[in-house]
């Protein structure tokens, strides 16, 4: 089992900025992959970006392209999403997602039912 917890969130003004920390304990064992997900109200849970476990591959969704990055600490267990000219549409829960599957394709970083471990969730709320 793998323990995820985020930290970070808040409310900010449309152009600010916000660092979002996920810290994985427990059976951690460098998980394979590791993902931030948000999910807005009466809407699904959507992708917004993935690292692998070496930190050398990064996935993002179109919407978040060149605005935030995600980053790892291995040493610390966790990862990071820095969130940067944020956006009222950026508004949502953000949670943290793990898996420890061997073998984890490319695409595979984008799917919410490939993720085994979840957090709670941290609530981003961008005011215009």
């Amino acid at each position: 089992q793998v323990q995820l917890v985020e930290s970070g969130g808040g409310l900010v003004q449309a152009g600010g900025s916000l660092r979002l920390s996920c810290v994985a304990s427990g059976r951690t064992s460098s998980p394979t992959a590791m993902g931030w997900f948000r999910q807005a109200p009466g809407k699904e849970r959507e992708f917004v970006a993935a690292i692998s476990r070496s930190g050398g591959s990064t996935y993002y969704a179109d919407s978040v392209k060149g605005r935030f990055t995600i980053s790892k600490d291995n040493a610390k267990n966790t990862v990071y999403l820095q969130m940067n000219s944020l956006k009222p549409e950026d508004t949502a829960v953000y949670y943290c997602a793990a898996d420890q599957k061997p073998k984890f394709g490319s695409r595979s970083y984008y799917r919410v039912n490939e993720y085994d471990y979840w957090g709670q969730g941290t609530q981003v709320t961008v005011s215009s």
